[in-house]
């Protein structure tokens, strides 16, 4: 549950950073301090503050083209105070950090464009009005820092918005397409069989007088139906933990893209057991998974191919790597695989590779 607070949107993702981000004032209220200004000077240092504090806050309510507003407006409030106030530089760094909020509805390459257009004013007029180069210098090479993190970070969020929604979007489909599969499946199995429970039902009720060994047989055999649609309603069900391989690898694209990661895949038609295609899809989801949390990848490969009599699933990335010890999910995909008597090995010397065999006789 997101807070809200004062003065910033109610879904600022930021949470509560941009009061943090306020300790930076200190450099602007800072000069007239060791100078040991006046009151006149005092008044219109804490004007500046009080102008400056509005538009700061503004500056989070807005999207888009309209934050050019508030960087316009805050790079003014530097070149104002810049002639006589050496920690007005702190105003142009305040600008370019805004200019990363173009990024949630602006393209990237005018982004950039417009923080380069941004350095190049405030070089010029930090120049021009404070000589000193530790003045211009540092609030052109800071202003950059932070415009440039600025535009990361904004960027990050929105790809993970876009995976989040796309990861939610592909899980409403596919429960949907689940319940819809189960519920077709569950009426073709049962009506038949309920069917004919209702007919023998009704032939040992009519037997029951006249024909009691007829009619306990007939008992019998609605136990033995009744036993046999349970089984087979269990092991429906069981089989509708995941939605298959091509369902899975539909969905392991559509989450991969989402992270920007392209996906190569070449899938060989194999004889699988449904047990052996419910882990296999579940491994996959499981690997992918970790490339979009962890891997920081651009491409991947996926296989699937038989041969010495085995089965083989490979999938790798070019991501970073990393020895860290295995999580939950693949701890329990290992244990899953072992229980199919196969092996999964894991290498991170380049990237990461996970590769999972499972013997062929068990699909014989």
């Amino acid at each position: 549950m997101n807070r809200h607070y004062p003065f910033l949107p109610p879904a600022n993702p930021s949470g509560w950073l941009p009061y943090l981000w306020l300790v930076y004032l200190a450099q602007f209220l800072a000069s007239p301090a060791l100078t040991h200004a006046s009151a006149s000077t005092w008044t219109v240092t804490l004007a500046g503050v009080a102008v400056f504090l509005p538009i700061y806050f503004w500056g989070y309510w807005l999207r888009g083209y309209r934050v050019l507003w508030v960087v316009a407006a805050l790079f003014a409030l530097g070149a104002a105070y810049a002639p006589w106030n050496g920690g007005a530089g702190v105003f142009f760094i305040y600008s370019a950090s805004f200019i990363g909020h173009l990024a949630t509805e602006v393209k990237p390459a005018q982004v950039w464009a417009y923080l380069g257009a941004l350095l190049l004013a405030i070089g010029v007029t930090a120049h021009l009005l404070q000589p000193a180069v530790m003045f211009w210098a540092s609030a052109v090479v800071v202003s950059a820092l932070i415009g440039i993190m600025s535009i990361v970070l904004t960027q990050q969020r929105q790809m993970y918005r876009r995976l989040a929604m796309a990861q939610e979007e592909t899980e409403r489909l596919a429960k949907i397409a689940e319940r819809e599969r189960i519920a077709r499946d569950l009426h073709d199995l049962l009506g038949h069989t309920l069917s004919v429970i209702v007919l023998k039902s009704e032939l040992a009720s009519r037997l029951a007088e006249r024909d009691s060994a007829r009619a306990i047989l007939e008992i019998r055999d609605v136990e033995t139906i009744s036993r046999d649609a349970l089984a087979q309603v269990r092991a429906a069900v069981k089989g509708y933990r995941s939605a298959g391989l091509a369902t899975e690898l539909e969905q392991a694209r559509a989450a991969l893209a989402a992270a920007d990661v392209i996906l190569e895949s070449t899938i060989e038609p194999c004889p699988l057991t449904p047990l052996q295609e419910n882990v296999l899809s579940l491994a996959i989801r499981e690997g992918v998974t970790n490339i979009v949390r962890h891997a920081q990848a651009q491409r991947a490969t996926l296989s699937l191919s038989s041969a010495a009599g085995s089965l083989e699933l490979r999938l790798t990335d070019d991501g970073r790597g990393g020895n860290n010890p295995e999580g939950s999910g693949l701890s329990g995909m290992r244990e899953r695989i072992e229980l199919l008597g196969g092996t999964m090995e894991k290498t991170t010397s380049n990237g990461m590779e996970i590769r999972i065999r499972l013997p062929l006789e068990a699909s014989a």
